[in-house]
């Protein structure tokens, strides 16, 4: 290799003395028929991650000068002349450069039909379309951070992925038979998982480019992606053949603009016979009449999960937004109470609100509160002081005298679990003002402070079967303590099981909870008004002020 390699390229440029005599058949029929240099060093197995980072126009002089000096004494291979399936192209394409490689790469233009004079552009590969060409430079490349720089986003590290055009597989399966069909001749094997993969080659020369450009380095398990997805207008062409050989393997699905995504064409090479696939595809494959397309660059930082514990003190606020066939029934939601402010600081796309439980609209959570997570969907920052978040947590506080957050804090996506682990085994404290139609004394009532682990076989009430499947659920009532108010009040002290429906407990829901407080005194009753005393869910960490 000469001067003016490629990124990341040392002073010991590594050469093409990691090719073999072997190796001469391979590049020999894959130069003829328009490969690239570096789908070429794929064919050949090469794993060394420096020799794909040179540039295209040295590769391609290297692997002459490799078929030359292999070829010894040999008539020498003629590379500005392409193999007859190229000659049959150039007919077909009107000479569009469909046909041979000259000595630097360059498309042959026609001139005045009679010679040949070479072009700045280089051929459009036959296998990889493009990517390892094209899409490989600092012109690229300086696109692709143009776009995550302009996106705005906190991040100390990236992943880079690539979504590649359904029939590069096609095209890499019928290369790999073209080039297994020589070497069988030669009575050499050729395995098509020893090939490096297009996608990994991309990432030997796009990853550093990148780390260079952005200032962070490449890491597999970043939060931060970077991906480009790549298209190709020929794929329905190229790829029709396979769904007549496999209409198995391509079912029309809604959110799919064509049958042909890539795991379908996969799932149809692994299928279709050897013989039926050189029936309907060249191989070594012919080459494209377009390049591909960077379609999207898209940049995605995974989600930032905050949690912790609200207070509601409203009678007239729903847990989430109260909307009935298409129409909001209150302006507002503990949700969006506290989401909204966070969507904002930390200028994320979506949100997903969940909590150990919820209470009906017109019940509040007094007590420590209830605990609460919030996943924050591709947040463009990502990184919160102590201060901040106590900061953010007072600015939610000050917006509403309906709500009040605590222990406000940046928790993992595993953490949350610990939140819904206990929905089961966690006890809730209440506290209910109960009205009854007959007259009572406080000796009426004084033998509830005696019941203990009361056991209630609740049908699903009425009030949630629009919601909730029919089914009959055994809670339990740990405790109670009733307080006399006047002959036909008392308020009444619970510790239950989660999930015990308390309003249904109280006034009996029709006999579909069994037993209940109207029962248990004889006398009809019903709820006024509810309180979440306590949820007793150690989670998440309670925080110092």
């Amino acid at each position: 290799m000469g001067p003016g390699a490629g990124p990341g390229a040392g002073p010991d440029l590594p050469s093409m003395s990691s090719l073999t005599e072997k190796d001469r058949p391979i590049v020999q029929l894959l130069l003829s028929t328009g490969t690239c240099p570096r789908c070429i060093l794929r064919f050949c197995c090469v794993g060394s991650q420096m020799l794909y980072r040179q540039p295209h126009k040295d590769l391609m002089k290297d692997l002459q000068e490799f078929l030359k000096s292999s070829q010894e004494k040999e008539d020498p291979v003629c590379l500005d002349v392409a193999d007859p399936p190229c000659k049959r192209l150039r007919l077909e394409h009107g000479g569009e450069g469909a046909d041979g490689v000259n000595h630097n790469g360059a498309i042959p233009s026609a001139d005045n039909g009679n010679s040949a004079t070479e072009s700045s552009a280089v051929k459009v590969c036959n296998v990889c379309l493009g990517i390892l060409q094209e899409f490989c430079e600092a012109d690229f490349v300086k696109k692709v951070c143009q776009k995550v720089n302009s996106a705005d986003f906190q991040f100390t590290s990236f992943v880079f992925s690539v979504s590649l055009p359904p029939q590069l597989s096609v095209r890499e399966h019928a290369a790999w038979l073209g080039v297994k069909q020589q070497m069988r001749n030669l009575g050499l094997p050729l395995a098509k998982d020893d090939i490096i993969q297009l996608k990994e080659a991309y990432k030997w020369i796009i990853h550093p480019q990148l780390s260079e450009e952005l200032g962070v380095p490449a890491d597999g398990k970043s939060l931060f992606e970077v991906s480009v997805v790549f298209a190709h207008p020929e794929t329905d062409e190229e790829c029709h053949f396979l769904a007549t050989a496999c209409p198995d393997c391509f079912k029309p699905a809604k959110n799919k603009q064509s049958v042909f995504t890539r795991m379908a064409v996969i799932k149809a090479l692994e299928k279709i016979k050897e013989e039926d696939f050189l029936k309907h595809f060249p191989c070594p494959p012919s080459s494209p009449k377009n390049l591909c397309d960077a379609l999207e660059i898209q940049c995605n930082n995974g989600a930032v999960f905050v949690a912790g514990r609200y207070n509601k003190y409203s009678r007239n606020l729903p847990q989430t937004p109260w909307i009935i066939d298409g129409e909001r029934k209150l302006e507002s939601s503990v949700e969006e109470l506290i989401s909204e402010r966070l969507m904002a600081e930390f200028k994320a796309d979506s949100f997903n609100f969940s909590s150990s439980g919820r209470e009906d609209v017109d019940v509040r959570t007094l007590g420590n509160g209830r605990p609460f997570a919030i996943e924050l969907v591709n947040p463009r920052r990502i990184r919160f002081t102590a201060e901040e978040m106590r900061r953010l947590q007072q600015a939610i506080n000050d917006s509403s005298d309906k709500i009040q957050v605590r222990d406000l804090q940046l928790v993992t996506r595993e953490a949350i679990g610990r939140m819904k682990e206990g929905e089961e085994e966690k006890t809730k404290t209440y506290s209910a003002l109960i009205w009854t139609d007959k007259a009572i004394q406080r000796e009426d009532i004084a033998f509830l402070d005696g019941i203990k682990e009361l056991r209630l076989e609740q049908k699903t009430p009425l009030r949630v079967l629009h919601r909730r499947p029919l089914a009959v659920r055994c809670r339990l009532i740990h405790t109670m303590r009733a307080e006399f108010i006047d002959q036909h009040h008392f308020r009444l002290h619970l510790k239950t099981q989660a999930g015990t429906y308390i309003k249904e407990f109280v006034h009996g829901d029709f006999g579909r909870t069994k037993p209940n407080i109207g029962s248990l005194l004889n006398r009809t009753a019903d709820i006024l008004e509810l309180d979440v005393e306590s949820v007793d869910v150690d989670w998440p960490p309670t925080l110092s002020d």
